[in-house]
């Protein structure tokens, strides 16, 4: 659990992550989630990767936009670690010093799951420059929002069609890749129980958000008084 003292005496926030495959719905349930803990009163700052600060926001475009084949899987790793550690020192570091609650759309899960499993780099590689990056910090809860690959590449290409965003290079990987992507997350799940709680994304927007708000409850509960 990484809730502990803050140098002003009080307890520091919580660390949750929604982590899943395109279409799953991340981006919604962020900011339902967010709306549930401030309900609560706690108070809640809502961020997302690759981005979060100035400057991982610039390393975004690089990552999100292009062609499929823009980068190979270790410059693809490398610059996702580049704004993630811009990330955890400018926005979530900060914000958990200060006894706030933060609920990223994804964090370095995405990163095992997209590059380690999807991309074949492998888990070796990823872990070690977690190691490097992230100063010890881990999610106190991590949601993997799970949808057959089908359907989540559908919802992403509506949404797409719909907002006319540039922001597509992942959803254009083939098949495969997304199916070893989904497998990647379903064995951080299995090899973390304790932090990880698997989601069932396919049924509606009301649906999913009462899931995820009963398993933060079930693990985050005796932390939220």
């Amino acid at each position: 659990m990484n809730a502990q003292a803050t140098e002003a005496g009080g307890r520091r926030g919580c660390f949750i992550t929604l982590e899943g495959g395109e279409g799953a719905g991340k981006s919604t349930q962020v900011q339902r989630l967010a709306a549930w803990l401030e309900e609560r009163g706690l108070p809640v700052v809502t961020t997302r990767e690759p981005g979060g600060s100035p400057g991982a926001e610039s390393i975004r475009e690089l990552l999100v936009t292009g062609d499929a084949g823009r980068w190979d899987a270790l410059t693809e790793t490398l610059l996702h670690f580049a704004a993630r550690r811009d990330h955890l020192v400018r926005t979530i570091q900060p914000a958990l010093a200060r006894g706030d609650w933060v609920v990223s759309d994804r964090f370095a899960d995405s990163t095992m799951a997209y590059q380690g499993f999807g991309h074949g780099l492998g888990q070796n590689p990823v872990e070690i420059l977690s190691n490097l990056v992230l100063d010890g910090l881990r999610p106190d809860l991590t949601l993997i929002l799970d949808l057959p690959v089908p359907e989540g590449l559908a919802r992403a290409g509506a949404r797409f069609a719909q907002d006319g965003s540039e922001e597509h290079r992942y959803e254009s990987m083939d098949p495969d890749f997304h199916d070893r992507l989904r497998q990647g997350f379903h064995a951080i799940a299995a090899r973390e129980p304790d932090r990880c709680t698997l989601i069932d994304a396919s049924g509606s927007v009301d649906e999913v958000a009462d899931a995820i708000r009963r398993a933060v409850e079930a693990k985050l509960g005796r932390v939220m008084a």
